[in-house]
């Protein structure tokens, strides 16, 4: 899988991981509803091109799954500041 590495120079490889690092960085600095989100940006970082389509829960398991998403947000940062901003999509 990762094979077009081995034909990369080290300035290459250098921006690749630049790349990456910033894709993750805007990943983890999701804040607010931006954490509910399908993130195809960031999987579009990959060298493979592949659009699959997840399997979405129904109703009410997804919702079942946010709410323990958000429990799961108090047990491993319970200090995190809070919002009662609406959603506007």
């Amino acid at each position: 899988m990762d094979t077009d590495l081995d034909e990369m120079s080290r300035e290459q490889l250098a921006a690749e991981i630049i790349k990456l690092r910033n894709g993750i960085r805007a990943h983890r600095d999701s804040t607010g509803h931006d954490l509910c989100w399908h993130h195809p940006d960031l999987w579009a970082l990959l060298p493979e091109r592949s659009d699959p389509l997840p399997t979405v829960p129904e109703w009410p398991q997804f919702m079942r799954g946010c709410v323990r998403y958000r429990q799961s947000l108090d047990e491993q940062a319970p200090h995190a500041p809070r919002s009662a901003e609406p959603f506007r999509g």
